[in-house]
């Protein structure tokens, strides 16, 4: 392994730290059997994002154990295709209204969890609320049962790095879930076949599906796939926003302020400008994925300078794009205000990643996060107990803070 990609796989975000200023913005991780690069130069990134379709996904070696080598997050091709058309309308922006009730009810919830002397794990609070948020969209239901494996699963894969490096390194992948909570998942997703509303699941298993007839081993790694990806990276960023904004108390009072001028709950982000820049910047500066997925050339091109062969692996680097101070001066410091009444280039901004691997969930994970940190601040005074445990620390390939980042609760206004 070359020296680089291992730094990368044992410190990675003090690696990425370390590269923040190279002038040519790409970093080589490896040379043989082919050249695999860390890219975040904007013209790199906008020139794969314009030919996605063309490049291969090979995804995650470590998370394909995870997720399952079916899962829609490294399928390609005109089945990839199919899953996007099937799965992007009843995620895009015309149907979040359909989830609103689903979101204040998981909230209404989680809320009453968090008495006047409570202290909680702030990214473990916010997993659990997305988590249930997710699993009615995708099954229709969110047991108890159910998502208590779901989540003691992930954070045996995930929930310590070191642990997880192990994983990597004697066993090539991340531990996958047991045959017996696969048959759980598969027996509650056909459950909801012909369910009105339709759940994600019934969509996928519906008679006129464009994917045909799933197996109970493609349709286990979809529902994985959607649970995952539909909350952990929401939960991030939701604690993410509540952490910044209690680290800037001018900041916090403002988006109260403007909260209290409204009667909107945080699901309509022209209502809150305020507080969608929040989050948009909570996404800038700590990510909750730091790179966007692996891209592979299916022919020699000419990029960043160099002729580079077929089969070459291209990572985009989320996490580095976002510190550049060309397009975010004062790239380490919480800036909100730059998100107002402005949009930033998806080759410099691409939290939910760019090209034909945008995340479908882009939208409904921001109005997650407007409305429980909208609920948050309304409703319950918090202070943050350890404000140095709010670090970034890795969960396979996502970026949380710390799992021992506390808040206490200070006070109620129900």
């Amino acid at each position: 392994m070359m020296r680089t990609h291992l730094r990368m796989a044992l410190r990675q975000l003090s690696f990425l730290d370390s590269l923040a200023d190279a002038p040519a913005r790409y970093a080589e991780l490896a040379t043989e059997p082919v050249p695999k690069l860390l890219v975040w130069h904007p013209d790199a990134l906008d020139w794969l994002f314009r030919h996605d379709h063309e490049l291969g996904h090979p995804g995650s070696r470590s998370m394909r154990p995870v997720l399952g080598p079916k899962s829609l997050l490294w399928t390609d091709g005109p089945r990839y295709t199919a899953y996007r058309r099937l799965l992007g309308p009843p995620l895009g922006t015309r149907r979040l209204g359909d989830y609103r009730d689903v979101i204040d009810d998981a909230v209404e919830r989680a809320l009453a969890e968090l008495t006047p002397g409570t202290v909680f794990a702030l990214p473990d609070w916010t997993r659990r609320v997305t988590l249930e948020i997710a699993a009615r969209i995708v099954l229709g239901t969110a047991e108890d049962a159910v998502l208590g494996q779901f989540t003691r699963w992930l954070d045996r894969a995930l929930g310590s790095p070191s642990r997880s490096l192990a994983y990597r390194i004697a066993r090539g992948g991340l531990p996958p879930s047991t045959p017996e909570f696969d048959r759980v998942l598969v027996e509650r997703a056909r459950a909801t076949a012909g369910t009105r509303p339709p759940t994600l699941a019934s969509l996928l298993l519906a008679e006129d599906s464009p994917l045909g007839e799933l197996d109970d081993g493609e349709l286990r790694d979809q529902i994985v796939s959607l649970l995952f990806a539909g909350h952990e990276t929401t939960a991030s960023a939701t604690a993410w926003t509540l952490y910044w904004l209690h680290r800037h108390d001018d900041l916090r009072h403002d988006v109260l302020a403007e909260l209290r001028s409204t009667s909107d709950t945080g699901a309509d982000a022209a209502a809150v400008p305020l507080l969608q820049a929040a989050v948009l910047e909570a996404l800038r500066l700590t990510p909750p994925v730091p790179a966007a997925g692996n891209r592979t050339l299916p022919d020699e091109v000419e990029l960043l300078g160099r002729r580079l062969p077929a089969g070459t692996v291209l990572s985009p680097s989320i996490y580095l794009a976002h510190r550049q101070p060309d397009a975010f001066p004062g790239p380490h410091r919480f800036e909100p205000t730059q998100f107002l009444g402005k949009r930033v280039p998806a080759q410099r901004y691409l939290p939910f990643g760019g090209g034909a691997r945008h995340c479908l969930g882009a939208n409904l994970g921001q109005l997650e996060a407007r409305v429980i940190t909208a609920a948050v601040l309304r409703r319950r005074d918090l202070r943050c107990v350890n404000p140095r445990a709010g670090v970034p620390k890795l969960r396979g390939h996502a970026m949380a803070p710390s799992a021992r980042l506390r808040m206490e609760v200070t006070a109620c206004h129900d």
